[in-house]
């Protein structure tokens, strides 16, 4: 008798929606205490250029949704379908107009050049694949389009990444939280043009613009 060997993607999801169940109801309050600290008015300042069509992988509980412009057309996409209970909520709450999908950041249900504008805001450090996810993005802008990025990223402070390395195995272990990445290395090798950067917080906290390329 044989049986059908299990995709190792669904394992992985199904980990990261437990994770985000147990998460979901107190996110919101660390969360404003590490917006207060490290973030400060990055959401802001990452939501600013965004336009069009915009897709947010990964929305979690909607916080990015009162930074948006007014006429943007917003969908977000999440795996934790309690983390995109509470962002519908707080959309309601706002008065603001967006779709709300539950998917996966590796395999984006939509087709290729779909949004003028792609956001993604402390989630590539708990995705499994963020390469993979990278990719996604790619693929789901229109050529010229503009990705937004913004996370917590290895410092290249050696004090604060000797902290980070001590902290790496407890947090991928608990909460998928690795400490060790920077996703602009990602986005260069997917063949984006990064036209504005900047790190703080100790270099704990880096925002990306990159454009994806247009048509020759």
């Amino acid at each position: 008798m044989t049986t059908r060997e299990e995709d190792p993607r669904s394992s992985e999801d199904q980990r990261a929606q437990r994770i985000w169940a147990r998460e979901a109801p107190r996110y919101d309050l660390w969360m404003r205490r590490f917006d207060r600290h490290m973030l400060r008015d990055g959401r802001a300042r990452l939501c600013a250029p965004a336009h069009g069509r915009v897709l947010e992988v990964a929305v979690g509980t909607g916080l990015n949704l009162p930074h948006y412009p007014k006429d943007a057309e917003l969908t977000g996409t999440d795996l934790s379908p309690d983390m995109l209970a509470r962002a519908r909520v707080r959309a309601a709450d706002l008065g603001i107009e967006a779709t709300f999908t539950e998917a996966s950041a590796t395999r984006l249900p939509f087709p290729d050049h779909s949004f003028d504008t792609v956001v993604c805001a402390l989630a590539l450090c708990c995705i499994p694949d963020d390469r993979a996810a990278v990719e996604e993005m790619r693929r789901v802008l229109v050529p010229g389009g503009a990705l937004l990025l913004i996370d917590h990223v290895i410092s290249h402070k050696f004090p604060v990444r000797m902290v980070q390395r001590a902290l790496e195995p407890l947090m991928v272990r608990f909460a998928d939280d690795h400490q060790l990445r920077r996703p602009l290395h990602l986005v260069t090798d997917a063949g984006f043009t990064v036209v504005e950067r900047e790190r703080y917080s100790l270099g704990v906290i880096e925002r990306i613009v990159a454009l994806k390329p247009g048509p020759e």
